[in-house]
């Protein structure tokens, strides 16, 4: 009960959805340097299983956790020779894969970088993630538009980003094809097509396998996948986006688009012209969710603590940074939330201090208000989201 003089907290009419976005220790580059930072552990399972289990304790439907196939720079351009921030990452599905049966609920969503990667291969990593956490895998498609990434894989050359995203639509447009190939590949095996009938010595029904022949402009894949239908069916295909051309990609390819607004003006903006581009792909009846992304410093001494980062290293981000108490956050996610949004990826200042402050105090205050979950419920993620387990398009096709 709110005390005397105290304003009652706003409530919301429909529960929010969370993530937090890891990344090493934190997305402050300075965060490592923190008293309670643990840098030597970046690299071991023990480290990676902490964070998700304390997201998972909060409550959270998903975390995504962030890779790249390049090291960390501190700008867009080439590699740079800074030794005061961290460099190198453990490989995110992999990470994933070694959390998922240390954890029981929350969604698991690596980054997966596909514009220098093969989607055959992408595919039954995803699909054997999903195996592993028993439904509650996803994936972060991401496109690389940076010359000295291409460098490593010598297929092809990139121009250097001049800041001109619509030079780089092809890319874009591969990645659309690289999902609808994981799509077809997930659906290559229908529900039903492992037999394992001993006495008739029949493994798989080989009719229920099925060839994808995708043939496109940038893929051309036979299938059928090595790896059985996953549980969801689909596991959930996210993307980040900033302008027209990547909020096209997750309208037509996505489950979740990952938006970075300003404001609740900007959120509506934003929204609308990605329910145009949902509904110029022919998407308009389907579910997709757009998250807001930002970047949270929480507690009595947020402003304090940034500063003391900003001294050590300068920070800059895409996203809105909110730097304040748990109580002020909950007031602008749920501003934001009227202005459309259907969830919100929290980027933790630094770790651990950010992400207990949103398990352990922005949680707890939406759920005062009505606004957040008190269990899990559903056992899959795309349950958890209100998404369908969709039907294998070849097994209607077959019908």
């Amino acid at each position: 009960m709110s005390g005397a003089g105290t304003p009652a907290p706003r409530r919301s009419s429909l529960p929010l959805h969370l993530a937090v976005a890891l990344d090493g220790a934190g997305w402050h580059p300075a965060a490592w340097r923190e008293p309670d930072a643990r840098p030597t552990e970046l690299f071991t399972a023990g480290y990676w299983v902490d964070q998700v289990r304390e997201a998972e304790a909060g409550l959270l439907d998903f975390v995504t956790i962030e890779d790249a196939v390049g090291l960390q720079t501190s700008g867009f351009g080439p590699p740079d020779d800074r030794v005061d921030e961290v460099r190198g990452r453990l490989d995110a599905v992999l990470i994933a894969a070694r959390v998922a049966p240390l954890t029981r609920h929350v969604g698991l969503v690596p980054t997966a970088t596909v514009t220098h990667t093969e989607p055959f291969h992408l595919s039954k990593a995803i699909a054997t993630l999903d195996y592993v956490s028993t439904g509650r895998a996803g994936v972060r498609v991401q496109v690389s538009a940076r010359a000295h990434e291409a460098a490593h894989f010598g297929r092809r050359t990139i121009p250097p980003f001049d800041g001109d995203v619509e030079a780089f639509r092809d890319l874009f447009d591969e990645a659309a094809d690289y999902v609808e190939v994981l799509r077809r590949l997930w659906d290559s095996w229908e529900d039903d097509a492992e037999i394992r009938d001993a006495a008739t010595g029949r493994f798989v029904d080989r009719e229920k396998l099925h060839y994808i022949d995708f043939e496109g402009r940038f893929f051309s894949v036979k299938g059928p996948s090595i790896t059985p239908r996953p549980p969801q069916g689909q596991p959930l295909v996210t993307a980040l986006a900033h302008a027209t051309i990547p909020y096209r990609l997750g309208a037509r390819s996505a489950d979740v688009v990952y938006v970075t607004p300003t404001d609740a003006e900007s959120a509506r903006a934003i929204i609308d012209e990605i329910r145009a581009e949902q509904e110029a792909a022919g998407r308009a009846s389907e579910p997709l969710h757009v998250f807001g992304d930002l970047v949270v410093f929480l507690g009595d001494d947020a402003a304090e603590r940034k500063a003391r980062l900003d001294e050590r290293a300068e920070f800059t981000s895409d996203a809105h940074v909110f730097t304040g108490t748990p109580a002020g956050l909950a007031d602008l996610l749920l501003d934001w939330q009227r202005a459309g949004l259907t969830g919100f990826r929290l980027r933790p200042g630094s770790v651990p201090t950010d992400l207990t402050a949103i398990t352990r105090g922005l949680v707890p205050e939406l759920q005062r208000r009505d606004a957040f979950r008190t269990q899990y419920e559903a056992g899959t993620l795309r349950g958890r989201l209100g998404l369908a387990r969709p039907a294998n398009r070849y097994a209607k096709a077959a019908s």
